[in-house]
């Protein structure tokens, strides 16, 4: 079906294009009942203003850019982000807003995306992930002047509004958990080393163990997949002596890494411990369901969504710091087998 045009509110009306025009954007020019008997048509016919046309004349695009650097093909797969985007589509369908979503292969062309979508009138803000340290996307969105708000740790967001969760506690909550129960070889899977919130998790998992006085602590960094954190668990799993307990920095690779423990004839949580990072359905129905640093994601996505719209409206807004991560004991952890 042909969308509706305000030549064709024109043609039904018997008057010039300029005149629906004036008619539809309040203007002067035309009688009121013209006004009115053009305005009835426009609704008995569907038409809607084109968002595009109207940003160029200065109106807002009532749309919001999320521009992800990751295979889409990890998207299908990735709780967090599914989760986040649900928390950030909540809050802004609440107020008529819509999410703009690109998936770009590297962060030079997710800036060229936002600078084309500011630019174009496509969009009244922005939401920045994958924070990175001394993140160079940081002072372009400064530069733009758009609204935007990073989910990141305020260090390092410059002057944007950041949404962040203190890690460090969630790693320490963990960590201290398993020592409790016996473990003192503890591992960690972690994500890619390049992001603010690995090199945060990666520090104070370093901290904590030393605390506790437990012996060479090691961290092995991935990109998140299933297929790394599988390698990843072969390479710990192997060594000698081995660790009696991971941590993993998401749910995938907590799988993936429960399935290699049984590869090597290992069981969880007999042999092997294991903690899942971002709690999730998928952690709750694996046998055993994996023990879990949990935290409502989708509550996370629609405060940074809510935050973005206050500021797009012209409001004075703070900070948000989300509850960290707690742990959800679960059947994959366990004291550790004897010496």
């Amino acid at each position: 079906m042909k969308r509706p045009t305000i030549a064709d509110i024109a043609r039904q009306a018997g008057v010039s294009k300029g005149a629906v025009s004036y008619a539809l954007n309040g203007q002067p020019g035309v009688s009121a009942s013209t006004r009115a008997r053009i305005v009835a048509i426009a609704e008995e016919i569907g038409w809607r203003p084109n968002s595009a046309a109207r940003a160029l004349n200065g109106a807002r695009a009532d749309t919001v850019g999320l521009a992800l650097s990751r295979p889409a093909r990890f998207l299908g797969v990735e709780p967090f982000f599914m989760e986040l985007i649900s928390g950030i589509e909540s809050e802004l369908s609440a107020r008529s807003y819509a999410l703009m979503l690109q998936v770009v292969p590297d962060h030079d062309e997710e800036m060229a995306v936002y600078h084309r979508w500011w630019g174009e009138g496509r969009i009244d803000g922005a939401i920045l992930v994958d924070l990175h340290f001394a993140d160079p996307r940081v002072p372009v969105m400064e530069t733009l002047g758009m609204p935007v708000v990073v989910l990141g740790h305020p260090a390092e967001a410059g002057s944007l509004l950041p949404v962040w969760s203190d890690d460090g506690l969630a790693i320490r909550e963990a960590v201290a958990y398993l020592t409790a129960l016996g473990h003192r070889r503890v591992a960690r899977v972690g994500g890619l080393p390049r992001l603010a919130h690995t090199l945060l998790r990666d520090r104070a998992f370093g901290a904590v163990c030393a605390e506790l006085g437990l012996s060479d602590p090691i961290t092995v960094h991935t990109d998140y997949t299933g297929e790394e954190g599988a390698r990843a668990t072969r390479r710990l799993l192997s060594m000698s002596p081995r660790p009696t307990a991971l941590i993993y920095d998401n749910d995938i690779m907590a799988v993936a890494g429960m399935s290699v423990a049984q590869e090597m004839r290992l069981d969880v949580p007999a042999d092997l411990s294991i903690v899942a990072w971002d709690d999730s359905p998928l952690s709750q129905v694996v046998r055993p369901p994996l023990t879990a640093l949990s935290r409502d994601i989708a509550a996370y996505g629609a405060q940074a969504a809510r935050r973005l719209l206050a500021l797009i409206g012209g409001e004075e807004v703070t900070p948000y710091e989300d509850k960290p991560s707690r742990l959800t004991p679960r059947a994959s952890t366990a004291p550790p087998p004897a010496p």
